[in-house]
């Protein structure tokens, strides 16, 4: 068995295609797993992403997930770990980033580690400990109103404070930009001084390029996707475009969506102003009974051989929290969640065979209902959002046996994404 030079664990869906299409920019071969595998995967890759949907759960949940992650990969021969999580890093006041970072540090038997969401290419970047979402602090960003994860506090030092027992630092911007070995020295500055896990400063892909032959010995890596351009070069591999090859594309084209970020209701206005056909789904009608899967499908139906359509539950803050109010937020989200993973099902079983989904709580509900437990990595739509294959049950049709995916995170891609997306694939030479 060949090692897996990478081995990743992701706390959400969306989140881990994220991180496979940047290493897969960067030359490597990326497989992603829909949760832990019960065997080794039986196909040479350089990466695997172990996607998990424990952003959200209760904290213990969340570390037993993420060790049996890890006990797998190390299982692989993974030579490094990393946890990744999102680029707004998102948690709620109990976790989980903590709690997993000092779980997977106590597991590895690491005294330090690195974290630090900063995405330049999405306009999330970390400057003096502060998380940045474009020209704004985070929480002036829209993450202020998240209705799972509100994110109030822009100092990650303090917020990371707050979720682990370990003491944590910072390097500085300052530090960043003088390269490799300030950034080594730094590190033991900050190991001698007990600081067990550390906040770094990072504005540019170059700081990022900069910081990855720093992190080339360190076990145990914690971040966004951002971190990952600059790790394939430590083991000795260079971007290619073979490592994001897919099959040839085909079928019907659909977008799902369940995201309520502002960037995800600028792309849902946008599809709609193009006169294309939607669909909203209502929690207050699936609350009532309604079967508004069953509606979905057959208003899809007829629509789908003309081109792509839209259904979606994303709505404006005020909206979520009326509808929150009358049904609870867990109750409204998993209503929602489970209609959506249904009415993806019913799409694929239709004939739809390139699927956009919009929200890592979707995007998990989603790819769980369709059951596919490993996704090839193709080329990047906008940054962090590649198109993938995947087989699934619901796909067998004798026709390449699987289905285009993408995860869209919500904060994702620009504002015609839905649309533009599907022009990423060629039906003659796939992607």
């Amino acid at each position: 068995m060949t090692k897996i030079k990478l081995g990743c664990i992701a706390d959400d869906f969306t989140g881990a295609s994220d991180l496979a299409n940047n290493l897969v920019r960067a030359g490597m071969r990326v497989v992603q797993t829909i949760g832990v595998p019960t065997s080794p995967l039986g196909v040479e890759v350089d990466a695997v992403v172990v996607a998990l949907k424990s952003r959200t759960v209760a904290p213990a949940d969340a570390v037993s997930q993420s060790l049996k992650a890890l006990e797998w990969l190390q299982a692989q021969g993974a030579q490094q770990i990393y946890f990744k999580y999102c680029s707004t890093f998102d948690s709620t006041p109990e976790g989980n980033i903590g709690p997993v970072t000092e779980a997977l540090m106590d597991a590895l038997g690491v005294d330090f580690t690195i974290a630090t969401p900063a995405f330049p290419d999405n306009k999330r970047t970390v400057f003096k400990g502060y998380l940045f979402a474009g020209d704004v602090l985070l929480n002036e960003s829209g993450m202020q109103n998240h209705p799972l994860t509100p994110m109030t506090d822009p100092n990650l030092v303090r917020v990371m404070q707050s979720q682990t027992r370990r003491k944590v630092g910072l390097i500085d911007h300052q530090v960043v930009a003088q390269g490799e070995v300030a950034i080594r020295e730094r590190i033991q500055q900050l190991r001698a001084e007990g600081v067990g896990v550390a906040i770094v400063d990072a504005v540019s892909n170059d700081d990022l390029l900069r910081m990855g032959p720093a992190l080339k010995d360190m076990r145990l890596i914690t971040a966004g996707s951002g971190v990952a351009i600059g790790l394939p070069a430590n083991f000795g591999l260079l971007p290619s475009t073979q490592a994001s090859l897919l099959p040839p594309a085909n079928g019907w084209k659909a977008v799902v969506s369940g995201s309520c970020s502002l960037a995800t209701l600028r792309q849902v206005a946008h599809f709609r102003s193009t006169g294309r056909p939607t669909f909203m789904v209502d929690a207050l009608r699936l609350a009532a009974g309604d079967d508004v899967a069953a509606e979905a499908l057959a208003w899809a139906a007829p629509l789908l051989s003309s081109g792509p359509v839209l259904i979606y539950s994303s709505a404006e803050t005020q909206a979520i929290k009326h509808v929150q109010g009358l049904l609870g937020v867990e109750d409204a989200g998993t209503l929602v969640e489970h209609c959506l993973a249904a009415i993806a099902r019913g799409l694929v079983r239709l004939g739809v065979r390139q699927l956009v989904v919009a929200g890592g709580e979707t995007s998990g509900a989603c790819v769980q209902a369709l059951g596919i437990t490993q996704m090839q990595i193709g080329p990047q739509i906008d940054p962090g959002v590649p198109w993938c294959h995947a087989v699934s049950e619901f796909a067998l049709d004798g026709n390449g046996d699987g289905l285009h995916l993408t995860l869209k995170s919500g904060n994702f891609g620009t504002d015609d994404f839905f649309t533009k997306a599907f022009t990423a694939l060629s039906p003659d030479q796939g992607v």
